[in-house]
């Protein structure tokens, strides 16, 4: 795309082609900006779990035009369901299916990660150049350009670099200054998934069992042959963080001791989990640094600001943040300190909202240790069902996640 009259053309390069890294490109390749996207795994990395949208998250991809494309991968999932050791539904809190509102434990848009991205990939393809098996090793910058090198031993000059590349981000390691205060806010909570065969007994409803010392199993069913399978575990220890970085072997048996004993369908879960190659383990965490750049190089999405999974919008985050990054880029592409100023005045509002929305001590209060606690949580779960209030306050409440923040103008100024 050319750009518009009176604007700038930046040679843009995106360290990471996930959900902000590809809605940040189509964004700016639609300003009319020459956009690369790396990507250090070999292929489009079209994988991973469930994901939803919520409250500003799904303004933003309406906005894009790929609401509908989205509307038909979304995932059946109509309820989240308390189950016992049996199986059996203590307790279920349905979907806000009313339009009104904001969602419940499960979202009105349910869908598959890779399912996402590739809706995000097909949308940025045209102006965008994707490399993929390539990563950025380093970076120099002046007042006039950054020099990328990169894995393959390759580098390139670019106006901007977008550092696109997750919670565990290289480019924000690179860009805080020497001292600054750790980026992470741990909870104390980890979690691993992976996918099992399904089975005639797995429903559409997601389950979650809970299980004494602070464990919790959820089972999530995305098409007619694959479930989820998640475990998450209230832990805090050294081990218990450091696994994570470990080989993936180690990290499996990691979870397997951890959860043996757990009762329910954790043997089918642990078997599963032995030979599935869609196995992946994290620590649950908040990045929180003062700020999102430096120079000419920016942060996006879970590399400046991850919310946590709890957050319930760590991807419309991302989305949100594209949009609004991108809007600012065009509008200032002569000024990039402006630019990236007025990124982060206009975003923060959004994230410390949702960032503070995510209690580590309530989370802690819904993964009990004794299976006296567990029954307590059970029946008090079970009441408030009854009695329709989960369904009255997502009904009923003025807002979504996110509060009462509001995306601003469309990023390339013709009112889509």
């Amino acid at each position: 795309m050319t750009p518009k009259s009176g604007t700038t053309s930046l040679k843009v390069l995106l360290c990471g082609g996930g959900v902000a890294g590809e809605a940040l490109a189509h964004w700016l390749a639609r300003g009319g900006h020459r956009v690369t996207v790396v990507e250090r795994f070999p292929a489009l990395r079209a994988t991973g779990a469930q994901v939803d949208l919520r409250g500003q998250g799904i303004e933003a991809v309406k906005r894009m035009g790929l609401l509908d494309a989205v509307r038909g991968k979304l995932v059946d999932e109509p309820g989240v369901a308390l189950v016992d050791a049996r199986g059996r539904a203590r307790a279920t809190i349905m979907a806000n299916t009313s339009g009104r509102g904001r969602q419940s434990l499960t979202s009105e848009y349910e869908i598959m990660r890779g399912d996402l991205v590739r809706i995000l990939h097909e949308a940025a393809k045209e102006g965008v150049d994707h490399v993929f098996g390539v990563s950025v090793e380093g970076f120099e910058q002046d007042d006039d350009k950054v020099t990328a090198r990169f894995s393959d031993g390759s580098s390139g000059e670019f106006d901007v670099l977008v550092g696109a590349d997750g919670q565990g981000s290289r480019i924000r390691r690179a860009i805080l200054p020497p001292g600054s205060p750790d980026p992470y806010r741990r909870m104390g909570i980890h979690m691993a998934y992976w996918f099992v065969p399904r089975i005639a007994s797995d429903g559409s409803i997601r389950d979650t069992y809970l299980a004494p010392r602070g464990r919790m199993i959820m089972r999530r069913s995305h098409n007619p042959t694959e479930t989820q399978a998640y475990f998450v575990l209230r832990e805090e220890s050294a081990e218990a963080s450091a696994v994570h970085r470990e080989p993936v072997e180690r990290q499996k048996e990691f979870w397997a001791g951890r959860f043996r004993d757990a009762g329910w369908q954790t043997t089918r879960f642990l078997d599963a989990m032995r030979t599935t190659e869609s196995f992946y383990s994290q620590e649950v965490v908040q990045v929180r640094t003062d700020t999102w750049s430096r120079g000419r190089v920016v942060l996006l999405g879970d590399a400046a600001h991850c919310a946590s999974p709890y957050s319930g919008m760590g991807i419309s985050g991302g989305l949100v943040g594209a949009y609004v990054l991108a809007g600012e880029i065009n509008r200032h592409a002569e000024d990039l300190p402006t630019a990236f100023a007025a990124y982060e005045a206009g975003l923060r509002p959004f994230v410390d909202e949702i960032q503070a929305g995510v209690k580590p001590r309530l989370l802690r209060l819904g993964m009990p240790d004794t299976r006296l606690a567990i029954g307590a949580f059970h029946s008090l779960t079970a009441l408030a069902c009854r009695l329709r209030i989960p369904d009255l306050v997502a009904r009923y409440a003025k807002e979504d996640r996110g509060g009462a923040w509001r995306l601003p103008e469309s990023p390339t100024g013709d009112g889509t």
